[in-house]
């Protein structure tokens, strides 16, 4: 559940749909302290978030960010280059003998050229929407939690890595991006009443079989209104000392609109009103959490084929 979603991006936008004011720090965290110029280290993030940075950000970050996009600039086009020449070389390669190689070569050189044209034209154009991005497992988006009595938005991980765990224990597990209301207490019991977060999400995306194939469906509320979706996150070392930020979106059984779609979760909208009791929780009073829960928001889910 909840393959990618579409995040709001910007600090304004998030402060106006909770009603709190948020401490925009992570953006010297992120951005400059951490995202350097090493393009081949950039981490995954909707194009949106980086145009924040920039667009908000002092100049030194703003400076680090336009590096790292000419540094990436840079790797694709020498990869376009050399994959073109790959797929040359193996469709010369076909004309004097069938190959599984060139074939290969081929589909996968052809795959690569596409990927980094798509990816070229992000780090060059600006987004169609500002301030909306999709994001999947793996990328990293702002998750808005509270520390020391403010609220503050992070940047966060879509895959929490659990309390313990290893990075080589995470590969064994790689569904947690999502966090089933109902295994909450079991396999989530040192995050679920420790660890609450919300992401604002503007709608979400599934992939659902019809007619024999695999489609991707978009959902969004039908009045327009952003998801505060439940999230738990955790804060765990790395093995170089550094801190890894991470989060999963909580999910449920889907609302009727959502089941006839054809997919069965769903992301766990809360209320505005329960924002400061969510964010924090009472692990001796998981009924109160739980009750946040089902006390959700309810749209009505509109469905479109995604592209």
């Amino acid at each position: 559940m909840c393959y990618s979603a579409l995040v709001h991006a910007e600090i304004s936008k998030l402060e106006r749909t909770l009603g709190v004011r948020i401490d925009p720090d992570w953006y010297v965290e992120e951005f400059w302290t951490k995202k350097g110029k090493d393009a081949a280290k950039r981490r995954k993030m909707p194009r949106a978030l980086e145009r924040e940075a920039l667009a908000l950000a002092p100049p030194p970050i703003a400076a680090a960010i336009r590096a790292a996009d000419q540094a990436e600039i840079d790797q694709l086009t020498q990869l376009v280059f050399a994959q073109r020449k790959r797929v040359a070389d193996a469709e010369r390669a076909l004309q004097v003998r069938e190959t599984k190689k060139a074939r290969d070569d081929i589909r996968i050189g052809t795959n690569k050229v596409e990927a980094a044209l798509r990816r070229l034209d992000e780090l060059r154009t600006p987004p169609a929407q500002p301030g909306l991005g999709r994001i999947y497992p793996g990328y990293w988006c702002p998750v808005v939690i509270k520390e020391a009595g403010r609220y503050v938005a992070r940047l966060m991980r879509y895959q929490c890595r659990l309390p313990d765990w290893t990075e080589a224990i995470e590969r064994k597990y790689p569904g947690t991006y999502n966090a089933r209301r109902d295994n909450l207490e079991k396999s989530w019991g040192r995050v679920f009443g420790h660890g609450h977060g919300v992401m604002v999400a503007g709608a979400f995306y599934e992939h659902v079989e019809r007619e024999g194939r695999d489609r991707i469906l978009e959902f969004r509320p039908s009045d327009g209104r952003d998801l505060i979706a439940a999230c738990l996150w955790t804060r765990t070392t790395e093995a170089d000392g550094s801190e890894l930020y991470s989060f999963a979106a909580i999910t449920d059984e889907p609302p009727p609109e959502v089941a006839a779609a054809g997919h069965d979760r769903c992301i766990v909208p809360i209320k505005a009103e329960h924002l400061d009791a969510w964010l924090s929780p009472d692990a001796g009073n998981l009924a109160a959490m739980y009750a946040i829960l089902d006390d959700r928001d309810r749209p009505y889910y509109e469905h479109r084929e995604a592209a």
